[in-house]
């Protein structure tokens, strides 16, 4: 199977990580490529969704996030009973894969336009909207039974004003207000140059996540088959809700890969203020080490196949 170029890149990062090489990336530039990619991506949803019709969206949004809810509902007995963990690493790592990853989005994203497939533009607010439903439900799973108080002022600004939920809503204002005439001076920056961006950002997130892997083998093997059929099973959700919604191949797609991937920068910053007895190396360790690279390498082609499939049949 051919492998999109950008995902390649990951795995140059992974590798120069496990070999111990000297290769890393300035923390300077790493900033710039993750606020380059968060807006980028806002900029084409808001373009996007300045050309669909808004009103049509209430109903199919409220469904996305209920149903998106379900994940971390789904994810915290699992590692609980299952896992024997304890409640407050058990409702982090729930929260974590209930919330989602916006690189794995962008990937996706690449993966459409490289077979020329479109998607709904709203997919954005989508992305937007996902992340706190799940930080709130994983927040309230570790307060049962616990006496001490929820800093809940901070949690939530942490998460409605944290880098990633700020970028994405502003590209997506930006751009739905800028429209697709507006927006064309800005396209050789945001649009022509993305796929190239993202393949740098991928350089990195491989040397990162070579070096998390380790944080995962305290719990060893269960962890690692959760953080791979958790994606799964929350990206067959998605497929169907999609399908039943009469969302697009691609729209479709990008709702199985949301729901499937697992957060690892807007989930931890509020996690360790909402939770701070939970260890963020198990959480941090399975979602980037793991399901990360699961996810672009064998999990969106996964999805697609299986979306693909659904869609022929129901046609």
């Amino acid at each position: 199977m051919a492998f999109d170029p950008v995902v390649l890149f990951f795995l140059l990062g992974a590798v120069a990580g496990l070999a111990k090489s000297d290769l890393k990336i300035p923390m300077a530039i790493y900033e710039a490529l993750s606020i380059y990619l968060l807006l980028a991506i806002g900029l084409m949803g808001g373009v996007k969704l300045a050309e669909s019709e808004l009103l049509p969206l209430l109903l199919p949004g409220l469904a996305v996030l209920a149903a998106g809810s379900l994940i971390p509902l789904m994810a915290f007995p699992v590692l609980r009973w299952l896992g024997r963990m304890p409640r407050a690493d058990s409702a982090s790592i729930a929260a974590h894969y209930g919330s989602v990853s916006v690189v794995t989005f962008s990937v996706a994203v690449a993966f459409l336009a490289s077979r020329d497939l479109d998607y709904e533009g709203h997919m954005v607010v989508f992305l937007v909207l996902l992340e706190m439903p799940a930080l709130i439900i994983g927040i309230l799973l570790a307060r049962m039974g616990s006496k001490g108080p929820t800093r809940w002022g901070k949690t939530l600004h942490e998460v409605f004003f944290g880098k990633s939920i700020f970028l994405l809503a502003g590209g997506l204002v930006i751009g739905f207000i800028a429209g697709p005439v507006h927006i064309e001076p800005l396209e050789p920056m945001f649009f022509d140059l993305f796929k190239g961006v993202l393949a740098l950002f991928l350089l990195e997130m491989g040397l990162v996540a070579s070096s998390r892997i380790a944080d995962v083998r305290q719990y060893g093997l269960f962890l690692i088959v959760f953080a791979i059929v958790m994606p799964i099973v929350s990206a067959i959700l998605g497929i169907l809700l999609g399908w039943g919604l009469g969302m697009s191949l691609g729209g479709t797609l990008l709702l199985a890969t949301l729901y499937a991937s697992a957060s690892y920068i807007a989930a931890p910053a509020a996690m360790r203020i909402a939770v701070p007895k939970a260890n963020p190396a198990l959480s941090i360790g399975a979602s980037l080490g793991v399901t990360f690279p699961f996810n672009i390498f064998l999990g969106v082609p996964l999805y697609f196949w299986m979306a693909q499939t659904l869609y022929s049949l129901g046609g």
